[in-house]
């Protein structure tokens, strides 16, 4: 079942002898048609790259099909399209100059298995220990290199196999410049940049068609029209197709190459699969529900798909950004989007000759010089600016383009370590007096290295002064805090008074706090939430029962604020998007954060007394749970709501003590009046009667918390939003029973045996794949 097919149902009276049924086609239709998209995508790209790296450009089409099956059917990232990436254009044209073109493929099949032995010790994840500022600048300067050496072919001339070289070629390149290749550049770089911002509905329709194949396809055309003679795509008969050979040359330069193609695929392929799990995430409906990556699999594929590729003289294989973006913004599902691309590559690479050898080289080398431009991202370089990651990036962009990938790689992280030991090293302490206090601010890391400069200017507060430390950082070693702590000891038993201070964004303390203050840390476990305030009298009466709320309110603005500050800037510029209205009661030991683990702006949370959902309609209704519900599902567009009961729930206790709840001179026994209905079905001769998982209820009062989340669930049918998102399949109904006393959570299901609410951790197996196996319990059985 694909993951986007609704869930099943059971049918109450199934034929005796059920013909299974089968899928026509076993691809869905938003696989196919990203297939598609992907296939206009990576065919021109893999020309190019190939022509790029002076390989056979029938490698290109190699990689592409190997990568999209192979890697499509093994690798851990179901949406990433693997293929002759840009990021390999350097390093491969390198083997090929240094090896040739059989050596280089032989390569690739060693740098495969490379990957297959560590994806066997299951490192993947070691890869994401590098700076980002390091992969940045690795491909920018791969992207810088490409883009020099392809403005060769573009104004007409050919490529040398350095950056120095190609650049002080350059002046006597344009001097005898080609105007027929320049005219056909210049028309492919002109249409990739008009076509994605074609204005209008018919420029939108006209957007999905890709810029890269129009481009190639455009100067294709005027080409053969004009009849231009320029050099074109030449794709020799797969009969002499040359296969790998096996390595030859100084052991050391192999070991070498194998080492650098290895760390630059896998890296990559790494990197990618993260992104794509990024953009999976953003999306919505159907199509999102896609698991996350498997990186230590999707290492063996790639490894896989190398050897593959190396083997039928194909280039290196690695994740490719622009084709997993067009593959997961197309709707694609599952992994046959991938695949049926690579059998799409394959068609054309043995149907499509004709057409692919009127494509001027020209063309492909201006396409390939525009992704190798875009690889240097001004994103990127804002992103390094602003974390003070500068000295990384270009050290490793100008050792990339200088002196090659590998030792631009090894440059960068020699220079991102110099980097994070001088910030480490490098802290400044000042100490100045102003209106009879001693400031002692210390900006920086506060670690041992610090120390006796520390103790130093700490000497400087005169005994019985008051005196203000600042930390403005965000690391403090054990050395430092024992240090810190132990002058505050000896200044305070001397008469003085000592205040640690730490800034808006700067680090926390482990300070000791006055008896009065909270000694809750912001995001420890909760427990022992009566001994929070320590020392402290019971709750105080009269005027001083706010001081407890301005306490807490006090302890959130100097510990919690400064960690969520950011998150909430965030959720302030964009607004509220939750996925889920969570509907539950009033009662105080429910905290809906602490239960769900959620955080602002996950849930939209609608609490009142007993957790009950008036009919639209009812007598002494209530109209703001109907606005709230309207409002979630209308509005914000969540796509479940949860009605959450609870044990010993006092609104329960008050229906079961009132008998049928006839009063109704209060505004308290009006709005219980909603709650007869769930009184009603616990009564002996209700089918329905629902418990809990392996037991019954354990009184008359868990049975009422049961039986009014399921009638709850009923009253919320009810109202015309739900009921027409339900129909459209839009909402998800879940059902929810919390034990107070066990800090037990339970689900709701409909089972064969009655409505049951299953234990959370025993239904759906505790561990990650608790997140995709919570059941669905928008029933009918309701």
């Amino acid at each position: 079942m694909s993951a986007c097919a609704p869930p099943h149902t059971p049918h109450p009276q199934p034929p005796h002898n059920p013909v299974p049924t089968r899928r026509r086609f076993p691809v869905a239709g938003a696989d196919l048609s990203a297939a598609v998209a992907v296939f206009l995508i990576a065919l021109p790209l893999s020309l190019g790259i190939a022509l790029a790296t002076g390989a056979p450009l029938q490698a290109g089409l190699v990689a592409a099909a190997v990568g999209g099956i192979v890697v499509g059917r093994l690798g851990g990232c179901p949406l990433q399209v693997s293929g002759p990436a840009a990021g390999l254009t350097v390093v491969t044209a390198d083997l090929i100059h240094r090896y040739g073109w059989r050596v280089t493929c032989g390569i690739t099949v060693l740098a495969g298995l490379a990957q297959l032995g560590l994806g066997c010790l299951r490192v993947a994840r070691g890869a994401l220990a590098v700076s980002p500022a390091v992969v940045h600048g690795m491909l920018a300067g791969i992207g810088i290199t490409i883009a020099v050496a392809q403005l060769h072919i573009v104004l007409g001339g050919s490529p040398d196999s350095s950056v120095l070289a190609n650049l002080r070629a350059l002046p006597a390149q344009l001097a005898g410049l080609d105007p027929a290749a320049v005219s056909m550049s210049v028309l492919t770089l002109a249409l990739l940049l008009a076509w994605p911002r074609l204005p209008g509905r018919a420029g939108r329709l006209l957007r999905k068609v890709p810029a890269a194949l129009v481009a190639v396809t455009g100067a294709a055309a005027t080409a053969a029209l004009t009849g231009l003679s320029l050099p074109r795509v030449e794709l020799p008969s797969w009969h002499s197709h040359a296969l790998a050979g096996l390595p030859e040359g100084p052991a050391l330069g192999l070991v070498a190459a194998v080492l650098t193609t290895t760390l630059v695929c896998s890296v990559q392929s790494l990197l990618g699969a993260v992104a794509v799990d990024k953009l999976v995430a953003a999306r919505t409906g159907p199509q999102s529900r896609v698991g996350r990556s498997d990186l230590d699999r999707e290492l063996l594929g790639q490894g896989a798909a190398n050897i593959v590729s190396g083997a039928l003289g194909g280039l290196p294989i690695a994740g490719v950004a622009v084709r997993s973006t067009a593959n997961v913004n197309s709707g694609a599902v599952s992994r046959n989007s991938t695949m049926v691309h690579g059998v799409l590559v394959v068609v054309a690479a043995l149907l499509m000759v004709p057409v692919l050898e009127e494509i001027p080289l020209a063309s492909l080398a201006a396409l390939v010089m525009a992704v190798g431009i875009q690889m240097v991202s001004l994103h990127h370089i804002r992103t390094v600016t602003r974390h003070r990651e500068v000295p990384v990036y270009a050290a490793t962009t100008l050792g990339v383009v200088f002196l090659g990938v590998l030792q631009g790689v090894f440059l960068g992280v020699a220079v991102a370590v110099a980097v994070a030991l001088h910030r480490l090293a490098r802290t400044r302490i000042t100490h100045h007096e102003k209106e009879g206090v001693h400031h002692v601010r210390v900006r920086g890391q506060l670690t041992f290295l610090a120390v006796p400069r520390l103790s130093r200017t700490l000497h400087l507060v005169p005994q019985g002064a008051h005196a203000v430390v600042e930390l403005d950082g965000s690391f403090m070693d054990h050395a430092a805090y024992e240090s810190l702590q132990d002058w505050r000891s000896s200044h305070i038993a001397r008469g003085g008074t000592a205040e640690l201070a730490g800034r808006r964004d700067g680090i926390r303390t482990a300070e000791q706090t006055p008896a009065t203050e909270c000694r809750c840390g912001p995001w420890t476990p909760w427990r022992n939430h009566q001994a929070c305030f320590a020392a402290a009298p019971a709750v105080p009466e009269g005027p001083g029962a706010g001081r407890e709320l301005a306490r807490g309110i006090s302890s959130f603005q100097r510990n919690t604020a400064p960690l969520v500050r950011e998150e909430l800037a965030r959720l302030a510029r964009e607004g509220q998007r939750p996925s889920q209205l969570f509907l539950t009661c009033a009662d105080s030991r429910l905290v809906t954060s602490m239960i769900t683990a959620s955080g602002p702006g996950d849930l939209f949370v609608v609490r009142n007394v007993g957790n009950l959902v008036p009919p639209p309609g009812e007598e002494h209704g209530d109209d703001s749970v109907a606005a709230a519900i309207e409002y979630a599902v209308d509005v914000l567009g969540v796509r479940s709501i949860t009605v959450c009961g609870h044990s010993g729930c006092g609104a329960m206790q008050a229906l079961l003590t009132t008998g049928a709840g006839q009063g109704d001179s209060t505004p308290l026994q009006r709005w219980l009046r909603h709650g007869l209905p769930s009184l009603a079905r616990t009564a002996g001769d209700h089918p329905e009667r629902p418990r809990l998982a392996g037991r019954e209820p354990a009184d008359t009062v868990e049975l009422l918390c049961l039986a009014n989340v399921v009638q709850q669930l009923a009253h919320l049918r009810e109202h015309a939003s739900v009921a027409r998102a339900l129909a459209e399949g839009a909402l998800e109904l879940h059902g929810m029973y919390f034990h107070v006393g066990e800090a037990q959570a339970y689900l709701l299901a409909g089972t064969d045996e009655g409505t049951v609410f299953e234990d959370v951790a025993g239904g759906i197996g505790g561990g990650e794949e608790a997140e995709e196996a919570v059941p669905v319990t928008s029933h009918g059985q309701v």
